[in-house]
């Protein structure tokens, strides 16, 4: 069992064990089931961990029959609100916390409470049900849905309005500007979110935003998508991602991003044909800020005078990009065994005992959600192009040449964004990245600079997908005045990094009847590297040019193995289809190495939740890890938490 942090020791020690209104008390083991009254005293709200809602007043008694701020502050649902992002890590904060805040401190406007809204209630449980699972935690008594919310009809209200206030109002650009007008600064996290929400909806037919989950701090991580159906995957339709600010003072990547959605919404609507070639034909996804909490702290100091490191990490305090399970080692691990498979490596139990952020825990979730081929991660502080392993085959050295299996592919994508970027061809060494000037301003990450946990790693082991980082330039947080220069840069390498995705060969595996085979393993002789198939049955396998043996396997069936040619220049990925006979007699057939490294032969399904592996239920009547945060509350411990 992991040391309760001194914080929540403190907070807890300091409230004092008086009652507040737990399930045991009340008739029939609820809490007494009084309405809020039509009439009543408001009086100024002044708890510390409501002090954010979207309103000033409130009343007592309140919902759970406390009668002062000292009951509630004292109380042990008030204790657990105070501390239970710390406790999940993060998850769907701040919004249990304002969910709770409406039932222990109600919203009281002109001598009337009103009740908060029953659906938001049942949304939110929906959502952050599985994270009290992950702990195994009972979902809080007083968020009872059916006793202590009403319906619209009742003149409820919505406690998580604040969240989106001023994020969904329009904010119209000056008159003599076009819609295809591009604003060149630098954009608050509330500006982010308006022009994001405002080209999905000017483009609603090829875009939507939609969230991945939230920061630490509760801020949406924001996704603009494009394709010709958005929302949806498309059969064989590849997917995209690329995503700036995972370190929240590298800007840089992050206002691209905002632009890149901005043209590409404005070029399609123009007829660009080679835009809309690409939207037609894609689904790409943008995600502008990874890690909204830094860059606050960053931007709070400024352009011109930010640190290094300030802001660089979350509001935990964690580098986002070493947060990532270390599965490089392990890939070195099962290299080194003949016959191992070295794909879709697991992620280990002991990975979730640590301090895992809920922004990274997003990205991973969105990773299982989407099929994704082809990503590019935007940072700042040198100008240069590197492709994964970052982590050194030999752990002691901190620069080593460490090639994925894929060497040869990777090489290439990092070529397609580094060749055609003015600043990264010019020939002067003492310009930012002219020690890269030699190698071509691409590099092996390790070869760079050893590191472990970092997403591109994480990407081609855990999953289909290749992924390269894109150093975007020396200065991390640079003036506003030099914003279009580095978007004037970046745009042709990022439109010609984003073509690469329809570079190789794609298809359908499906059984003689036509049915699509999921999970079905994609080889290339000579890459030991598997790609599988989604539940489609649809694939993608990025590939050099040449010539390839290509072989489809899935269990309880025949492989299947064709030969393919890749030539030097292709617009769109050749197709090749796999259809696979049952095996007749006999056991099972599999390719070398198809049962090795997994428990049970086979990797993990996409659908299956890691997340909910990081606490398992306690066995043999003992508490749960996260008791002992309770323990100082005496008599009045909350084991309504208490699953068992």
């Amino acid at each position: 069992m992991r040391p309760p942090p001194p914080l929540l020791l403190t907070m807890l020690v300091l409230a004092a064990a008086r009652p507040g209104c737990e399930p045991a008390w009340g008739p029939e083991g609820g809490c007494p089931s009084s309405a809020a009254a039509d009439s009543a005293m408001c009086v100024d709200l002044q708890l510390q961990s409501c002090s954010d809602v979207a309103y000033n007043q409130t009343a007592f008694p309140t919902l759970l029959q406390h009668r002062s701020r000292a009951a509630v502050e004292s109380s042990s649902e008030y204790i657990l609100l105070s501390v239970l992002h710390h406790l999940l890590e993060g998850q769907c904060n701040p919004d249990l916390r304002l969910l709770g805040c409406a039932v222990l401190a109600p919203r009281c406007e002109g001598g009337r409470v009103r009740r908060p809204c029953r659906h938001v209630c049942g949304a939110l449980r929906e959502a952050c049900q599985p994270a009290f699972d992950a702990i195994d935690m009972a979902w809080p008594y007083f968020l009872d849905c059916g006793r202590y919310f009403s319906g619209l009809e009742e003149d409820c209200y919505d406690p998580l309005e604040k969240l989106r206030g001023g994020l969904d109002i329009e904010e119209a650009l000056p008159s003599s500007h076009p819609h295809t007008f591009i604003q060149f600064t630098h954009h608050s996290y509330a500006q982010m979110v308006r022009v994001l929400k405002r080209t999905a909806a000017r483009c609603a037919h090829i875009s939507k935003t939609y969230s991945i989950g939230r920061s630490f701090d509760g801020r949406d991580l924001l996704v603009i998508e494009f394709s010709s159906r958005p929302g949806q995957h498309e059969l064989m339709e590849p997917e995209v991602k690329l995503i700036g600010n995972i370190h929240g003072n590298e800007v840089a990547g992050r206002e691209m991003l905002i632009y890149l959605a901005q043209y590409l919404c404005s070029e399609y609507l123009l007829g660009n044909p080679r835009i809309q070639r690409l939207l037609n034909t894609t689904r790409i996804h943008l995600l502008p800020s990874m890690n909204p909490d830094g860059y606050e702290v960053a931007a709070a100091e400024g352009a011109g005078y930010n640190g290094w490191t300030s802001g660089r990490q979350n509001a935990q305090n964690l580098d986002l990009n070493r947060n990532f399970p270390d599965l490089t080692s392990e890939y070195y691990r099962l290299a080194s065994v003949r016959g191992a498979r070295s794909d879709h490596i697991a992620i280990p139990q002991h990975y979730w005992w640590g301090k895992v952020a809920p922004e990274t825990k997003a990205i991973m979730k969105w990773m299982r959600t989407i099929p994704f081929v082809l990503s590019a991660s935007l940072h700042g502080g040198d100008l240069v192009v590197s492709y994964p392993f970052d982590f050194s085959k030999h752990p002691q050295e901190e620069k080593m040449f460490s090639p994925t299996p894929d060497e040869k592919m990777f090489k290439l994508l990092a070529r397609a964004y580094a060749d055609v970027h003015p600043m990264m061809m010019d020939r002067s060494e003492n310009r930012c990245g002219g020690n890269f000037l030699k190698r071509g301003s691409i590099i092996n990450g390790a070869d760079w600079y050893s590191f472990t946990g970092g997403m591109s790693d994480f990407n081609y082991l855990h999953s289909n997908c290749f992924e390269i980082t894109v150093e975007l330039g020396c200065v991390k947080f640079p003036p506003e005045e030099a914003l279009y220069t580095i978007w004037q840069h970046n745009k042709e390498p990022l439109l010609n990094f984003m073509e690469m995705v329809h570079r190789g060969i794609k298809g359908m595996v499906m059984d003689k009847f036509g049915k699509p085979v999921k999970n079905a393993r994609i080889l290339v002789k000579g890459i030991r590297h598997d790609i599988t198939t989604a539940p489609d049955g649809d694939y993608w396998r990025l590939l050099p040019p040449g010539a390839h043996i290509v072989i489809a396997q899935a269990p309880g069936y025949s492989k299947v193995i064709k030969k393919v040619i890749i030539p030097a220049r292709m617009k769109r990925a050749g197709r090749v289809d796999f259809i696979l006979q049952p095996l007749r007699t006999g056991p099972q057939k599999f390719l070398p190495g198809s049962r090795r490294g997994w428990p049970g032969g086979e990797p993990q399904e996409p659908d299956q939740d890691p997340l909910g592996a990081r606490r398992q239920p306690t066995t043999g009547g003992s508490k749960p890890w996260w008791w002992s945060y309770f323990t100082s509350l005496g008599q009045h411990q909350p084991r309504w938490l208490l699953k068992y």
